[in-house]
């Protein structure tokens, strides 16, 4: 009867585990059942639809219809604000700006690979203000996926492996008493190293605060003193020692001065803080939170105040560290740094105000 028991036990844990491959198996075919649509090469095309994903110098876009295009990032695209008002001009985007989950207009030109080539890029501020606030809430794997889906790939190889190990266990568990009891134990530590791996899995959308930085401003000025890209150095050395890392920046000004021009300015700074990293240190420009200018918002000093005022002038870079990618593998920047702001250099003929 004892045997008998065992060897149950041990077959239903494989009914569990290849019930497990297989979800995963039909996951994946569904997911490479997608509807790309392929441009025409040559062909003028506009289409409308959500950014879905993400990279470097491309991004797809869904559009209502459900067909998905992959659209290519040229120097010259330009990326505009979509206006409702006619008797105002349009606001200018760098493509850091195109936020997966944003809402937008693709205007371009077919390729041979069938993506299209965008010339022209718009959205409207509500469209892009939604999707700021989605990417500023839930922080993105996005492109850190390379990393993430090896991870996987081994997850599932190694859940395979083990699934044919219990099966050779259940036979010998039906050959005698002490062979059952023996692929018992060897199936219960097979489930807790599963177990422990969805874990790990669960903890890639987690990311924990590493070293951060605070790079001060002078009056109107968005220049980069010595002492700030001395900071931005040791950020970006820092960086490039973590697995799983993306940077966050974040550009503010003081209530000095018109409101709207600040918000401009405050992005500005951010800009600058990025092309920064990526021309100085080829950091990814997947790997930077796309920037974003608050303007007079979130002051940490006093404006009524000449420190005060100084004080909120400033740019926050920190590095964001992903836990379930380096769950075993620890490095030095557990807890965060806070180094002191420097004053950056001023610009000629900028008008008074932050």
């Amino acid at each position: 009867m004892r045997t008998n028991k065992s060897s149950l036990s041990v077959l239903a844990i494989v009914t569990v585990l290849l019930t497990f491959g297989l979800a995963n198996a039909q996951e994946k075919d569904t997911q490479s059942k997608a509807s790309m649509n392929r441009v025409e090469a040559g062909k003028k095309q506009k289409i409308t639809g959500v950014i879905v994903k993400r990279d470097a110098d491309t991004f797809t876009v869904r559009e209502q219809s459900g067909a998905e295009t992959i659209v290519n990032l040229t120097a010259s695209t330009k990326v505009a604000e979509k206006k409702s008002n006619p008797f105002r001009s349009g606001k200018n985007y760098a493509t850091t700006s195109l936020l997966q989950g944003l809402n937008i207009e693709v205007e371009g030109r077919g390729e041979n690979s069938g993506a299209l080539v965008a010339e022209q890029i718009k959205f409207t501020q509500d469209n892009f203000a939604m999707a700021n606030s989605i990417e500023a809430r839930v922080t993105p794997v996005e492109g850190r996926v390379g990393e993430a889906e090896g991870r996987l790939s081994q997850t599932e190889q190694n859940a395979q492996r083990l699934s044919g190990q219990i099966d050779e266990l259940s036979t010998v568990a039906n050959a005698a008493n002490g062979g059952a009891k023996a692929a018992q134990e060897t199936a219960d530590k097979a489930m807790a190293g599963v177990s422990t791996t969805n874990e790990r899995i669960s903890a890639l959308d987690d990311y924990e605060a590493g070293k951060s930085s605070t790079v001060n401003f002078k009056v109107a000025s968005s220049m980069l003193s010595p002492e700030s890209k001395t900071m931005l150095d040791e950020i970006a050395a820092q960086a490039k020692t973590e697995k799983g890392f993306v940077i966050q920046v974040m550009g503010f000004a003081s209530a000095d001065g018109n409101e709207n021009y600040n918000r401009q300015l405050s992005q500005k700074r951010a800009d600058s803080v990025v092309r920064y990293l990526v021309e100085t240190h080829n950091i990814p420009l997947r790997r930077i939170i796309t920037p974003f200018g608050y303007g007079e918002l979130n002051p940490v000093g006093d404006n009524t105040s000449r420190d005060g005022r100084q004080q909120n002038r400033r740019v926050e870079v920190a590095i964001l560290v992903n836990k379930g990618l380096n769950s075993t593998n620890q490095t030095g920047i557990s807890s965060e740094t806070k180094t002191k702001g420097v004053q950056g250099s001023s610009q000629n003929n900028t008008p008074p105000q932050q």
